[in-house]
């Protein structure tokens, strides 16, 4: 029976408690099994729970397999230094997380692994800066933090046409709103300390793809002892149950605070996928469920934003997102601390810039919220 994508959330790759039938999945934390009976080990990635939470994973993002990590940032460098050697060649979207940037800045040096940033979304500057070596396109969509939408089928195109591995961070959309494996994509990262996990409570990363790739990533990351512990496989399998209610919520509390904010005068510019004015409006509706429940904004000149967030009572000052609890941060100083001023700049995130993870609470003091402080620090 096909299941939607609620009910994969609840039930996906659930453990059956025979024994004691318990009606949730039984956690197994044991950290040494009987070498005779199986070759079961925590760094072997292949646990009761580790395997479970896998399949959830999987079937959320229609792949064949997954494999999980100690968080989103480990999952990324996993996953590019199984497919990387000295010499190759990576194209990255020049609108990415600033920790993926500082990886590939400070650690593919040392490797001789060459990169481009580039704007992917001009086709014909990346079909020119693809080399014999290049090896992976690697994207987010939306992006961190100014919510740029990537045409994912036109980067599947070009990466198939040069026999080049795909890889998007779909971390801000989740699988609730985008399915990129469904777009041809070869591999999709989840930093799971976001919406997967969803209650600011979780570290997590988690790679999905066809089992050729999964099983190589998996040699690799056996070496590097990067996975995670069965106590947090299982609290995160059951906060993925979740995750549907959760998002959807999110969906609307965003789109309602998206219009909201674009229509007020103490908001300089509004950035949302979900927005009609949005430049990538048309490709976001054709590729995602929902627009998400990130948002940037930018307030008026006369409006310190510093003290705008200080003021605000509901939604807290945060470096992280996609909890439960709505939250705000200033990229230039957390997500994009560690690049350059004069690229922060060149990129559209100024020091203006906020980022809102919206919450699920109750729309009405969202907005309240958000005015009142607005208008009471307008200088």
């Amino acid at each position: 029976m096909s299941k939607k994508i609620g009910t994969k959330c609840v039930h996906s790759g659930n453990i059956v408690d025979d024994k004691f039938h318990g009606s949730i999945s039984p956690i197994y934390p044991a950290t040494t099994y009987d070498y005779r009976k199986t070759d079961t080990y925590p760094r072997y990635f292949n646990t009761p729970n580790q395997l479970a939470l896998s399949r959830k994973i999987s079937d959320l993002e229609s792949a064949e397999d997954s494999i999980l990590f100690g968080s989103g940032l480990g999952a990324v460098s996993s996953t590019m230094f199984s497919f990387l050697k000295s010499g190759d060649h990576v194209i990255l979207h020049d609108s990415i997380y600033g920790g993926t940037i500082n990886l590939v800045n400070t650690e593919f040096k040392k490797f001789n692994i060459d990169f481009s940033y580039i704007d992917i979304n001009d086709v014909d500057l990346l079909k020119s800066t693809i080399k014999k070596n290049t090896r992976i396109i690697y994207f987010e969509t939306p992006t961190n933090p100014l919510l740029q939408i990537v045409d994912i089928s036109l980067i599947s195109s070009v990466a198939k046409e040069n026999d080049i591995i795909s890889i998007i961070d779909n971390t801000f959309a989740s699988p609730i709103n985008q399915n990129p494996i469904n777009f041809g994509i070869d591999l999709v990262i989840h930093s799971a300390t976001k919406y997967l996990g969803g209650h600011s409570d979780i570290l997590a990363g988690s790679v999905s793809g066809n089992t050729e790739h999964i099983e190589k990533i998996k040699k690799s990351g056996i070496n590097y002892g990067a996975n995670l512990s069965d106590y947090t496989v299982w609290l995160l399998e059951r906060s993925i149950k979740t995750l549907s209610v959760r998002v959807n919520a999110q969906n609307q509390n965003a789109l309602d605070l998206a219009n909201f904010l674009d229509e007020s005068p103490l908001i300089k510019k509004v950035y949302y996928p979900g927005l009609k004015n949005h430049l990538s409006h048309d490709i976001a509706s054709r590729q995602m469920i929902g627009f998400g429940g990130m948002m940037s904004f930018e307030v008026i000149d006369k409006i310190d934003s510093e003290d705008f967030v200080s003021d605000l009572k509901i939604i807290s000052p945060t470096m992280s997102l996609a909890g439960v609890e709505s939250s705000i941060t200033s990229p230039s100083k957390t997500s994009h601390k560690k690049v350059d001023p004069q690229i922060r700049k060149k990129l559209g995130i100024s020091d203006n810039l906020l980022r809102f993870s919206v919450g699920i609470e109750d729309i009405e003091d969202l907005m309240l919220d958000l005015d009142k402080s607005l208008k009471n620090n307008v200088r």
